[in-house]
């Protein structure tokens, strides 16, 4: 059956890739790697560093920046970098924040593959500083209790929501190939998470596509499931911007320290963390979504759960970043193959990757 998909490109949520066809914001242009992130560095290249901003993305629940941007576990990330900190937010994902930095207002922030990827494509100056794999089992696909849909096979001819473009696409086609199926195969509906939810809600769509903490708790609402063998294949990175890594490379160095030493005391105090989030306000009258973050927290499912044990590039996450670059040119979502081998293995990275490496180290 040929997928019939929902011509919807509807808001941009975290995981959010738009379609560059002139109208993106930062807009995929010829990708010679000449042109990508060779150019003016945010910021005044060389001189005084006199604060640093790092961006916060979403709701800022469970994760590493909120304990370090509120003083919690014993962190004071304005002390331990000698510079005012500033904290940029109503990002509702990382590709804005790409914006930000090319135009020189951020320094530091986390960043999707997907957001990597276009900022390779289109001009960002970022320095990508580490990266780790998502947690293989944070995209779900649910299905209601009780359907006939049991497996991958079964969604053959079955209408399945998703938002295109993000993590959520990218193990979809991930589990569909693993049965011999494609995009094709079903009936595909292009829709942001609420309108996800709704639908699947409303039995509209027979099956719907997402990650955490979204899907947890839609499963616990709706009395839904998830499919089995579902994984997550999307890498997840922090990055700066050129003028923080080259110019200050033991700031941008501390600043990776910090939010890799952050989410190891969320880890070790799932309980404490999660009550203190809770009392900033972050769940609002909501038990359900904060014992569902507790959960989530404890079985290490959030975005920012490999972040305790991140470090520099590596060759699995080029080469994972850059198979998702390719099914995602394949699928039309990029309008030109990104060569994000070539750009992510650039030498010009190679002195601020020995400097994270062994501020790691410590």
């Amino acid at each position: 059956m040929s997928s019939r998909v929902n011509p919807s490109l509807a808001a941009l949520d975290r995981r959010g890739f738009l379609k560059a066809a002139g109208a993106g914001v930062l807009g995929l242009s010829a990708l010679s790697i000449a042109g990508c992130g060779s150019g003016t560095a945010s910021g005044t290249s060389g001189g005084p560093l006199t604060e640093v901003r790092y961006a916060l993305i979403g709701d800022g629940k469970a994760e590493p920046g909120t304990i370090l941007r509120n003083n919690l576990g014993g962190f004071d990330l304005s002390a331990d970098l000698g510079l005012p900190v500033q904290w940029p937010s109503g990002f509702p994902a990382s590709l804005p924040v790409m914006e930000a930095i090319k135009s020189s207002s951020v320094d530091f922030s986390f960043a999707t593959a997907t957001a990597v990827i276009y900022a390779i494509g289109g001009g960002v100056p970022i320095v990508p500083l580490v990266s780790y794999p998502l947690p293989a089992n944070e995209v779900d696909i649910l299905v209601p209790r009780g359907s006939d849909i049991k497996a991958g096979a079964d969604l053959k001819g079955r209408r399945v929501a998703d938002h295109r473009g993000t993590t959520g696409t990218y193990s979809l086609v991930k589990y569909l190939q693993s049965v011999g199926l494609t995009l094709e195969d079903i009936e595909y509906v292009n829709l942001p998470a609420a309108d996800a939810e709704a639908a699947f809600a409303e039995g509209k769509v027979d099956a719907w596509t997402s990650w955490q903490p979204t899907v947890e708790l839609a499963k616990r609402k709706h009395d839904a499931v998830a499919l089995p063998d579902v994984k997550t294949y999307d890498y997840a990175f922090f990055v700066a911007s050129e003028s923080l890594a080259f110019d200050h490379p033991e700031t941008a160095a501390a600043l990776v320290r910090n939010v890799r030493d952050a989410q190891r005391w969320i880890e070790g105090n799932p309980e404490v963390a999660v009550a203190a989030f809770a009392d900033l306000g972050g769940f609002g009258n909501s038990d359900l979504e904060e014992q569902v973050y507790l959960d989530l927290v404890k079985s290490r499912r959030l975005s920012y759960s490999g972040a305790g044990e991140f470090g520099a590039v590596d060759a699995a996450a080029i080469n994972g970043t850059q198979d998702l670059a390719d099914n995602f040119h394949d699928l039309g979502v990029y309008p030109d193959r990104v060569d994000v081998t070539t750009w992510l293995q650039d030498s010009r990275f190679d002195s601020i990757k020995s400097t994270v490496t062994s501020a790691l180290a410590n």
